[in-house]
């Protein structure tokens, strides 16, 4: 199993995008190999479908590419959703970077019904104050709680955030901003009155706000004006 997967990247390494990448990801402290993220989904499937316990056993995380493979293979797991938080939560460590938060979040795809037990568990990491640990608790609540049930929870929890780390900001401004979108009333009442975002948030929010072809031309000169 090992050896394919060392062969298999090495045979997919591309130099340009590795360039590319490094570029993309000034915030990770791993080295790149340069290999594409559906390559790596593929990859994914093969150890799923062969010994993913085994591979997890004896995982590299040398490379970026290789954290990122991890990931996928955990969020792959058919198990139940208990079992694949306690491998998400000795993962999250490995977190170091906003590409790895941001394709591994969206890659665990939780049941309806699952929806309780995940918000439980990032509930302590919105409490962190490591900059990716954070992230990864708000880039969970864009991805699966900006709907009917938890908006206005999710609102609360990100105007209550103190921080001044670079990526946990603009995860929060997304996130607003996506409420922007699916909420625009709930969303321009709390951009409009007193809260607690910082500058550089608060703007951030209004800027991705600004730039969505969701959001009509009126409201976008009228967000233009909000700016602090």
């Amino acid at each position: 199993m090992h050896k394919y997967i060392k062969e298999e990247l090495e045979k997919n390494i591309d130099l340009k995008y590795k360039e590319f990448n490094q570029k993309l990801c000034p915030d990770t402290n791993k080295k790149l190999l340069g290999i594409r993220i559906p390559v790596l989904r593929k990859i994914s499937k093969k150890i799923i479908a062969d010994n993913p316990e085994e591979y997890l056993k004896n995982v590299s995380n040398e490379y970026l590419e290789e954290i990122l493979l991890e990931g996928f293979v955990i969020a792959g797991l058919k198990i139940d959703i208990r079992d694949k938080l306690k491998l998400i939560e000795k993962y999250i460590p490995k977190m170091d970077s906003w590409i790895v938060t941001d394709t591994v979040c969206p890659s665990l795809k939780p049941k309806k019904d699952e929806l309780t037990i995940v918000w439980e568990f990032i509930g302590k990491y919105l409490k962190s104050e490591k900059e990716f640990e954070l992230r990864f608790a708000v880039i969970m609540m864009l991805d699966y709680f900006v709907s009917d049930d938890y908006v206005d929870k999710v609102i609360q929890i990100l105007d209550k955030i103190k921080t001044d780390k670079y990526y946990v900001q603009m995860a929060i401004a997304w996130c607003l901003a996506e409420i922007g979108i699916k909420y625009n009333e709930k969303a321009m009442k709390y951009l409009s009155e007193k809260n607690n975002l910082d500058n550089f948030t608060y703007n951030k929010t209004l800027q991705k706000m600004r730039e969505s072809y969701r959001i009509d031309k009126e409201q976008k000169i009228l967000l233009k004006k909000m700016k602090r």
